[in-house]
């Protein structure tokens, strides 16, 4: 099992859920099926707090910056888990985070921006082979899931991070849902993923597809699902290749 000790320097007004991809899994596993990340090692110096009791949704704050996150974790224990559960989540002070989940905070820590978690209008099971399969059926289908609700004050943001898992080699559909309902022309649109072995899979340019009049930055950041426990570092490195 993952675990990280986290140091509670700030509040952050946030929840979870976790990301997918992989060669046949779903939550936050990853790529062929929906895919799950395996985070088995334990990391111990992470200097950031990141607890799902914080509010979720926090777009109250004049910030310009939003980080918007899908991630579908499959339990919310920390104990006894299955290998797939094991894959989809981090675990840090004994609070179980979705791998993108974990990803969208550390970004929303260091750029002082605004989070809002993409979640279906019925929710998804956490039963591994059965995500799986509805995933895979939403995908065949073009399906567009229904929100449970949308961004508040979206002409608020120039700049908006995106974040999901891979799932069957592709974003979940929800993201398309989400694309669907919300026009981003003018905004700086910045991606990242978590992954079984895909890294974006041709993601970035189909959100350029979806978005024509935003500016989708094709340095997006993708991490293994087995790295995911240790990324920290290398998300600041990137954000400050960003300017922040």
């Amino acid at each position: 099992m993952k675990k990280i000790t986290a140091l509670f320097l700030s509040i952050i007004l946030v929840f979870s859920l976790a990301a997918c991809s992989g060669e046949q899994s779903t939550g936050d596993n990853s790529d062929a099926g929906i895919n799950t990340a395996s985070e088995s090692t334990d990391a111990s110096s992470s200097n950031t707090s990141r607890t799902s009791s914080q509010k979720e949704n926090n777009t109250d704050t004049d910030s310009n910056i939003l980080v918007v996150y899908f991630s579908m974790p499959e339990t919310n224990k920390a104990d006894n888990m299955t290998t797939e559960e094991d894959n989809s989540v981090v675990v840090i002070d004994g609070e179980v985070l979705g791998n993108t989940q974990y990803v969208a905070y550390v970004i929303q820590e260091n750029t002082g921006a605004n989070i809002f978690r993409i979640e279906p209008q019925t929710p998804y099971t956490t039963n591994h082979q059965e995500l799986t399969s509805i995933a895979k059926q939403e995908q065949n289908n073009n399906a567009r899931p229904r929100l449970k609700e949308n961004v508040k004050n979206l002409d608020q943001y120039d700049t908006i991070f995106i974040g999901y898992p891979i799932w069957w080699g592709d974003m979940p559909m929800i993201l398309y849902s989400f694309f669907d309902d919300n026009d981003l022309s003018g905004k700086k649109v910045i991606p990242f993923n978590t992954h079984g072995g895909s890294g974006f899979a041709n993601t970035i340019s189909k959100i350029a597809e979806l978005e024509p009049n935003a500016q989708v930055n094709e340095n997006g950041y993708s991490v293994s699902r087995d790295d995911v426990q240790e990324a920290e570092p290398d998300i600041k490195e990137w954000l400050k290749g960003l300017g922040y």
